[in-house]
């Protein structure tokens, strides 16, 4: 043949294909990671809206006796 034989371009395939993977697995890591601070901006806002219903609700309480 002219130089590249079968077992070559099934290397060739095999490396590409392992490292578009591995690639892969670095995006998901990366995206995981962006949702996790996003879950954590969440619940401290849930926090906080919890903390002032709680207040406000203290408030009514003591306006009512």
């Amino acid at each position: 043949m002219a130089g590249i034989d079968v077992q070559t371009i099934t290397l060739a395939i095999i490396i590409g294909t392992l490292l578009a993977i591995v690639y892969s697995l670095r995006v998901l890591v990366l995206m995981e990671r962006r949702v996790a601070r996003i879950e954590l901006h969440i619940e401290r806002v849930v926090d906080k809206i919890i903390r002032e219903e709680l207040r406000i609700e203290r408030n009514v309480v003591k306006k009512r006796k």
